[in-house]
């Protein structure tokens, strides 16, 4: 999708914050990616339907969220396979996407349990809204329309009311430019043969 710009979200924290943020988003028409960690889905269960009949997508972001970087291959393969497990038995599907635990990029070492848990490609990110620091609703907005390009992954978190309140201006500065927010999946529509995908 020429126009499209995927926003996508740490699945994490408070359910109702999280509501929030995606009914925001559903009532101006966009659709955002949800990359859950496993622990929290298992808190609430229920957000995991909730993200799909908003006719968003639900991904992996392992089961807690730990360095991944740090972990063995066969202890990051049981991080990755344990959100997996957890997602297919709530909603009867592991996903299309894995996104590594605090890194942008995936290491050789992890793109390879993703591979083994089923995730060949990896989706990265090219635009962090450090909307995780809670720096004010201006400042993610900026973070975000200050440098976001078609085509651009950005990483966004679930759990901060910061995030809810800039989501609107965001949405608005993204269709100010010509821009759409899409699904991973709608900017990366299959096959993709890629072991990670984001442009930067």
């Amino acid at each position: 999708m020429a126009n499209g710009v995927a926003l996508t979200f740490h699945g994490d924290g408070p359910p109702a914050l999280a509501t929030a943020l995606l009914s925001e988003a559903e009532r101006a028409g966009a659709r955002v990616t949800v990359l859950a960690v496993g622990r929290w889905l298992g808190q609430y269960p229920e957000m995991a339907r909730r993200v799909l009949d908003g006719g968003h997508e639900l991904g992996n972001h392992t089961e807690h969220h730990i360095d991944i970087d740090a972990l063995s291959p066969d202890a990051a393969y049981a991080e990755i396979e344990g959100c997996a497990v957890r997602l297919k038995s709530l909603v009867g599907s592991r996903g299309r996407w894995f996104r590594p635990s605090q890194a942008q990029h995936a290491t050789a070492t992890v793109r390879a349990a993703a591979a083994r848990a089923g995730y060949p490609t990896v989706l990265s990110y090219d635009l962090d809204s450090l909307d995780y620091t809670d720096p004010g609703v201006d400042a993610v907005t900026h973070n975000v329309l200050s440098a976001v390009r078609a085509g651009d992954v950005v990483s966004m978190h679930l759990g901060h009311s910061g995030t809810v309140e800039a989501l609107p201006a965001i949405l608005d500065g993204l269709r100010t430019r010509g821009l759409q927010a899409v699904t991973a999946s709608a900017l990366f529509p299959p096959p993709v043969s890629a072991p990670e995908v984001a442009r930067r």
